[in-house]
């Protein structure tokens, strides 16, 4: 499972990287999105059609995707669901034996795989961009305990993957949006605002 979730982590490093530099880009018109936001207020049909077509014409301009974070997550979904009815069909031959890691079956739900699942995925989310949205910092603490909850009820193995690829993922953000720099330049600049 390790080995499988690596390979497939290094197959999809191409989408990642482009989701990565689409959410640079989405962090660097925050600025122009706000003054939209702030110019087109009022919540009647017309101006939020207006300040749709505005925001469409800016992510198009700056080249933004806003799908491109959407990409990587779809592409891994089916192979979740390969690797839970390939599990399934395991624990229903009596031949196949899925096995252990350290000690715990990964054949049946591990609630401390599950827990370390949500609390790596956590610390993926707090390692990526700086999320400004308010909506984006609530999944930061539910997308968490989504994973525990899956991970409760499903096989261990699956957990074992997402501790596995959020393992990774926090590696390519620490070299890539190296957050111990956000902090020194918060103190060099006089701190956030």
């Amino acid at each position: 499972i390790i080995v499988v979730t690596i390979i497939i982590r290094l197959a999809i490093l191409p989408l990642t990287i482009k989701q990565i530099k689409s959410s640079k880009k989405m962090q660097e018109i925050q600025p122009k999105m706000k003054e939209l936001q702030a110019k087109y207020s009022s919540k009647d049909a017309v101006t939020q059609q207006k300040y749709q077509q505005e925001m469409m014409a800016l992510m198009q301009s700056s080249g933004v995707n806003p799908l491109a974070g959407c990409l990587p997550i779809l592409i891994q979904m089916p192979i979740l669901i390969g690797f839970y009815h390939a599990i399934s069909r395991m624990n229903a031959t009596p031949e196949f034996v899925l096995g252990t890691f350290l000690s715990i079956p990964l054949a049946e739900p591990s609630i401390l795989l599950a827990v370390i699942a949500g609390l790596m995925q956590f610390v993926v989310l707090m390692t990526g961009p700086a999320i400004d949205n308010p909506q984006m910092k609530v999944m930061m603490y539910i997308m968490p305990l989504m994973i525990i909850g899956f991970g409760v009820v499903l096989p261990a193995a699956l957990s074992l993957y997402w501790v596995v690829g959020n393992i990774i993922t926090v590696l390519q953000n620490l070299v890539i949006y190296k957050p111990w720099n956000k902090k020194t330049d918060a103190t060099t600049t006089g701190g956030a605002k």
